[in-house]
């Protein structure tokens, strides 16, 4: 097979080394140039026939970095990258290989970019360690800060920033959250006030409250506002005003958006005659045209006068995650200390809550104290196994600030941090779930010390080596820590990554910044 290599000096004139005299050229040129994200770089190169094409990048002519592959336009043509992973104020060098569909590999001539910095005092700060003779599970880390220019920050596991999103808006008082990597390579993220605040006073007039798409560089590729989503239920017939995004989005395989949101409701209380104003959660399924086709609403399916934590912010989402065995959703309610499964069966369902998971649930708790070792005022939550019904693993993080303890010589449970039970704390639970035994086994249950108590915030899972990842958000004072532990009943850190001045909201393990891609 031949090698070609391909001079952008020279467009349109291909070099070839090595080649016999039946070889076939094919000519191409390339640039390389700078985005508005100083550290990402944009790649155009334009081979003259059809084939894939991918660029290597890294600080020496070796490269060792690749982005993800595109396909060239059918008969060949223009293809654009943006490269990013890079740390800041570093000569990089950068070759496209394209791969042309009668099986002969091209080379690009290496191009070389420097990068530039995000402001130092936009950034949280971190530092990561690794612990001596132990090796991370390899990729890049995604943390989602919330008081920061730059709310979604990739870092190595060295604590190098190598990309960051500046969302080029003023915020006044609004927060990103939920940002997740698409098959496609963008991310998405939502910008919204806390949910809470409907109840504390007015929504802020300048506040952005919307879900957004964009690439690397940072681009806009489509988003929807509340005002959009408003007018868009009203016209589809719902009955149904929402005030806010909340917390969290899942994308499901066929590209829709399911989004979460509040809802005031004025409802009378079993024993009251006067109606009470009590905040809800909604989930919306979203099509790839941004249009509602199914809407959850938790005043339907719930009993409004069970709330054991913060009423009336009766509900709180804090985490939404979709089940690809069966089609349906699990929904964290922070405020009612349960876990959700939603009959949502791919946009057919009935909505009806189909199980509920914690204290006062469905559930019988194995491996544990019940009440005590439930998951209290939880927030993020994941699948740790293949299979997402049935039987199949959950990890959770419990933040545990409405803890309950056994009522001793009373049969009243008392709540953790009132008068005569222990200060409230943290742990991070790898529940078996068995929808048939209707069990949660206590796999794995770190019970974090009171140094490390997180009141609010932060997520868990597992990651593919088998080790525990997990986010303390809510830190006291403001600041986070995320850990890698090893899956054992004694666990060992691997690998700390503490962010001194600022919320890690959520923070997660990625192979790197491209779909399908190992760094």
């Amino acid at each position: 097979m031949a090698l070609y290599l391909f001079g952008a000096a020279l467009p349109g004139v291909a070099l070839c080394l090595g080649c016999g005299g039946n070889a076939t050229f094919y000519g191409f040129g390339s640039t390389v140039s700078a985005t508005a994200n100083p550290q990402v770089a944009l790649y155009r190169i334009t081979p003259t026939q059809p084939g894939t094409v991918t660029v290597a990048f890294g600080k020496t002519t070796s490269y060792g970095f690749t982005t993800a592959e595109q396909q060239t336009p059918p008969g060949g043509g223009p293809v654009s990258f943006y490269v990013a992973g890079m740390q800041a104020n570093t000569l990089y060098h950068m070759q496209a290989i394209v791969q042309y569909a009668d099986g002969a590999t091209a080379r690009d001539i290496d191009h070389t970019f420097k990068t530039g910095s995000y402001p130092a005092a936009s950034l949280p700060v971190m530092t990561a360690t690794t612990s001596p003779g132990e090796m991370p599970q390899p990729g890049i880390e995604i943390v989602n800060a919330l008081y920061s220019q730059y709310p979604i920050v990739a870092v190595d596991l060295s604590g190098n920033v190598i990309w960051a999103y500046n969302q080029n808006l003023t915020l006044d008082g609004a927060l990103w959250l939920a940002p997740k990597l698409l098959p496609n390579g963008d991310f998405i993220a939502l910008a919204a006030v806390t949910s809470s605040t409907p109840l504390n006073g007015t929504l802020p007039a300048g506040a952005p409250d919307l879900v957004r798409e964009f690439d690397l560089a940072g681009n806009a590729i489509k988003q929807i506002t509340m005002a959009q989503l408003n007018q868009e239920l009203a016209g589809a017939g719902y009955n149904l005003t929402l005030l806010t995004f909340s917390h969290d989005i899942t994308v499901l395989p066929n590209g829709h958006w399911l989004v979460l949101a509040t809802t005031l409701q004025d409802v009378v209380l079993t024993g009251q005659t006067a109606p009470t104003e009590v905040l809800g959660d909604v989930i919306v399924d979203l099509n790839e045209d941004l249009q509602p086709v199914w809407v959850w609403n938790s005043f339907d399916h719930l009993d409004v006068n069970r709330h054991p934590w913060n009423f009336p912010d009766w509900t709180h989402a804090s985490a939404l995650i979709y089940s690809p065995d069966d089609g349906n959703l699990l929904l964290s309610l922070r405020h009612q200390n349960w876990i959700l499964k939603i009959d949502y069966d791919n946009g057919l369902g009935t909505g009806n809550v189909l199980w509920h998971l914690g204290e006062g649930g469905d559930f019988t708790l194995v491996g544990g104290t019940d009440p005590t070792d439930w998951s209290y005022a939880q927030h993020g939550i994941a699948f740790t196994t293949p299979n997402t019904s049935g039987v199949f693993g959950l990890a959770v993080m419990d933040n545990g600030n409405d803890r309950m303890y056994p009522g001793g010589s009373t049969t009243v449970a008392q709540t953790c941090g009132t008068s005569g039970t222990p200060a409230c704390y943290s742990t991070v639970p790898v529940y078996l779930i068995n929808e048939e035994t209707m069990t949660a086994t206590l796999e794995f249950h770190q019970v974090l010390p009171a140094n490390l108590y997180n009141f609010f915030g932060g997520n868990a899972l597992m990651l593919d080596d088998g080790d525990i990842e997990y986010d303390l958000c809510g830190e006291t004072p403001e600041s986070s820590q995320v850990f890698e532990v090893t899956d054992q009943p004694d666990p060992q850190t691997i690998w700390n990554l503490q962010v001194s001045n600022n919320y890690a909201y959520r923070a997660y393990r990625l192979p790197s910044l491209y779909p399908g891609v190992q760094w």
